[in-house]
């Protein structure tokens, strides 16, 4: 990561958690460097699981086979418009 595309933060965890973390790291041959590597890509799960739990509460009401039919579709859409039927030119 290039310096001027960081941000510095102060995180505070229990010493429980930061003993856990640091014994979690080392058994994988990782260094104290790489706890802020750990810390934002659990960030990024963290965000990702929270917008597929909203996704999933906002479409719970939504019977089981209309979803996959909307699902489908997308799909179908996103796959012609990344592989055209039509052979390109040479």
């Amino acid at each position: 990561m290039a310096e001027d595309s960081t941000t510095r933060w102060t995180v505070t965890v229990s010493r429980e958690t930061d003993l856990a973390l640091r014994a979690f790291l080392g058994a994988q041959g990782m260094r104290k460097g790489d706890i802020s590597r750990f810390i934002e890509d659990a960030v990024r799960w963290r965000m990702f699981d929270q917008n597929v739990q909203a996704i999933k509460g906002r479409n719970a009401d939504i019977p089981a086979d209309e979803l996959q039919a909307a699902i489908d579709e997308a799909c179908a859409a996103v796959r012609a418009e990344m592989w055209p039927t039509t052979p390109r030119p040479v």
